[in-house]
């Protein structure tokens, strides 16, 4: 029975795991912790197994954002999320799709552990100030006013998304374009204002810090393709929504993907980081549920 009731909720306590770390890898190990602290429950005690795993995986996690959050200030050039290859049909549940979104787990990152679990589980996972409470070792009021800075900062920072029905061939018109160096392409897809951010980890070539402005981006992909060549690609879906595989010479090179805002590529996201491509294998179902 302990082993029946955990795996009946293993796809929600992963998605917990990952919202708040921002890491598949990481999130992975939380789950496995927390099932070996729930194989020592009596469960006979506990009345909802559902929200008691919640609790254990939100502490863990708690305990190790403060030490990735360490870590991550002396990250080479900008985070991005450790991307997670989903299943097509996360997109129809709109909420979960953009709470796994590049966008929003970099405007997540900002946030304070204890204002990020607030913030996740309330806003996505839609439980009581009182459970909540219970999971960060917080008073309902600390919840409240924890809750209240985190969707200010998220509302300031966040951008706007859309996805429209050509979503995906904006975006494809826009990585063809980058892998084919069509300048004029490029230059039709983007919005005057687009912002590009790469993370190489210090391990490939990434900008120190985002790049601003079609004729900026469009500098930083040919000089990428100078330097390793061209790509080719291939589609896939990683965190709700179209995301691009780049290789080059056969290896997985890039993890690409983009929002777009009134019909044009509007945030551009490439994942080069060796270290967070490694994973990228089977979808893996989340679940708010």
């Amino acid at each position: 029975m302990t082993a029946e009731v955990f795996t009946e909720h293993r796809g929600l306590l992963f998605t917990v795991a990952y919202e708040l770390l921002g890491s598949a890898a990481d999130a992975e190990d939380v789950v496995q912790e927390t099932y070996l602290r729930w194989a020592d429950v009596l469960h006979d005690e506990v009345r909802d197994p559902r929200a008691y795993l919640v609790r254990i995986v939100t502490r863990q996690s708690l305990n190790r954002m403060r030490t990735l959050k360490r870590q991550r200030e002396s990250y080479v050039g900008p985070w991005l999320p450790e991307p997670l290859v989903t299943t097509a049909d996360v997109a129809d549940d709109v909420e979960l799709a953009d709470s796994v979104s590049f966008a929003m787990l970099v405007v997540l990152e900002t946030l304070t552990p204890l204002e990020r679990a607030v913030f996740v589980l309330r806003e996505v996972f839609a439980f009581e100030y009182d459970e909540i409470a219970k999971a960060t070792d917080r008073t309902p009021a600390a919840v409240r006013q924890l809750l209240s800075r985190a969707r200010k900062h998220v509302k300031e920072k966040r951008p706007r998304v859309e996805r429209p029905d050509d979503y995906e061939d904006i975006a494809a018109r826009f990585f063809a374009a980058a892998a084919t160096g069509e300048i004029q392409q490029l230059m039709d897809v983007m919005s005057p204002d687009v912002v590009l951010l790469t993370d190489g980890g210090g391990k490939k070539q990434a900008a120190l810090r985002p790049i601003h402005g079609p004729d900026k981006v469009i500098r930083w992909f040919e000089g990428v393709s100078k330097k390793s060549g061209p790509f080719t690609a291939e589609w896939g879906t990683a965190n709700g929504a179209p995301a691009l595989l780049m290789y080059i010479d056969g290896e997985l090179d890039a993890l690409g993907s983009v929002t777009v805002r009134d019909g044009k590529v509007s945030e551009i996201y490439i994942v080069r980081n060796p270290d967070k491509l490694r994973s990228l294998g089977e979808p893996v179902a989340i679940r708010r549920t």
